[in-house]
């Protein structure tokens, strides 16, 4: 009974894998007609239906998942000229990552033996890329960034020679605020050293006075010269270094990664040391800190938010001359920085509490009454030289409602009758 058995589970296995060989067989068939009909389709679709369960050997399960991975595309080729519209309907993101990951599978497995179908995919990606590309281009329109992130992503695995679609695929990661997968895509740019800076060579296309761009300068030569086109120019692509580097940091920041943040900046100014964005975000990092002196060896002068940051930190301190000082910078950087305005009054207006202090401990001799008017004079001459600054305060920030208040203090001090009625009327309304 026992030997039955057994016979009969290594019956079953030779059969199964007998299926399995055929129906791979059959998808082989298949797949290598030129021009498919919808009834091979229908026949590949059985075939890969039945073999898929089938599928044991690690051989097998990668030429399984290669057949299964191309089903779209061949599809596709059913309708000339696939357009985006219906690239979408028959493709997804997650069939697009599939056929990366088979398509790479079987060509990583294709090193070691005999190539079948080595030379098929690259012919594959470099005839598909454009219609993938668009199909990323049209999520993207949708306003689908995070679908349109990963089939880029997906596309430059199949070819990770052309960075630029790895930078497209995190920028279109960090619209659609997935920072995981954008901080992924940013570090796997830096580890290839990417930089995107090239020259753009264009010409004016004699039939639509448009500039088109070409591949290379010699491309570009060539079609001035036998007259398409005209007025050839180059232009220069910028860095994305800093743009890269800044939303590493950003992601990082986003995320309350402080250390790593930290980290990432020093990383960033050691390739752009004076990258500006990256200096402003490693005053920001230090500034969270609220250290007067450490935040001082990083501010960005040249920055108003940078030297007002400073003048807060420093009135936090207790430091007035020096936020005084800071704050008049700010506004020379900015004059249209009302906070600035603002705390310039605060700063002044500490002069007042000793006054007050002073005014109500006297009594009500001559001599009393004589330094209680004397100290009031002191404090008209004090909101005298406050009012302007809360003014200009108001003025640039109309809807705050502390300055506006405090404004009106210094107008009913002054017995500033009109002015204070206006603001009150103005208040009202």
């Amino acid at each position: 009974m026992i030997r039955k058995l057994v016979l009969a589970s290594i019956l079953a296995t030779t059969l199964s894998v007998s299926a399995q060989k055929d129906e791979l067989k059959t998808l082989k068939k298949i797949y290598a007609i030129e021009q498919m009909s919808a009834k091979d389709i229908s026949e590949y679709k059985a075939a890969l239906a039945k073999a898929e369960p089938l599928a044991s050997e690690a051989s097998d399960k990668v030429y399984v998942n290669f057949y299964k991975a191309m089903l779209p595309l061949l599809e596709m080729g059913l309708k000339e000229n696939a357009n985006p519209q219906f690239i979408m309907t028959a493709l997804s993101p997650e069939k697009v990552d599939f056929l990366a990951r088979s398509l790479n599978a079987t060509l990583d497995f294709e090193k070691t033996g005999k190539k079948v179908y080595t030379e098929d995919i690259k012919e594959t990606i470099e005839s598909f890329r454009p219609n993938l590309l668009n199909y990323a281009v049209a999520m993207g329109n949708a306003g689908k960034n995070k679908e349109a992130a990963k089939i880029l992503y997906s596309i430059y695995e199949l070819d990770k020679s052309n960075n630029d679609i790895l930078f497209y695929a995190a920028s279109y990661a960090v619209n659609a605020q997935d920072y995981d997968s954008a901080l992924q895509y940013y570090r796997e740019l830096n580890a290839a050293k990417y930089t995107g800076e090239r020259t753009i060579y264009s010409a004016k296309s004699k039939l639509s006075d448009n500039y088109d761009q070409f591949n290379n300068k010699v491309e570009r030569d060539n079609a001035v010269k036998i007259g398409t086109h005209s007025l050839p120019k180059e232009e220069q692509e910028p860095s994305k270094l800093p743009e890269i580097h800044a939303n590493i940091v950003r992601i990082l920041i986003q995320q309350k990664k402080k250390d790593e943040a930290k980290k990432a900046v020093a990383e960033g100014l050691a390739v752009l040391p004076n990258d500006p964005t990256l200096k402003s975000l490693e005053s920001e990092l230090v500034l969270e800190s609220a250290n007067y002196d450490e935040y001082k060896k990083v501010a960005n002068m040249s920055d108003a938010n940078a030297v007002y940051n400073l003048g807060v930190l420093a009135y936090q301190e207790k430091k007035l001359a020096e936020a005084e000082k800071h704050f008049q910078e700010t506004i020379g950087l900015d004059a249209k920085y009302a906070n600035a305005y603002v705390n310039l009054a605060a700063i002044k207006l500490t002069a007042d509490k000793p006054l007050t202090d002073q005014m109500n401990k006297l009594g009500t001799s001559a001599a009393d009454n004589k330094k209680y008017e004397n100290l009031k004079a002191q404090r008209i001459a004090l909101f005298k030289t406050v009012m302007p600054l809360l003014e200009k305060g108001h003025e640039l920030a109309p809807d705050d409602a502390n300055v506006t208040s405090q404004l009106l203090s210094v107008y009913n001090y002054l017995e500033m009758k009109d002015k204070y009625q206006a603001l009150k009327a103005k208040q009202a309304k």
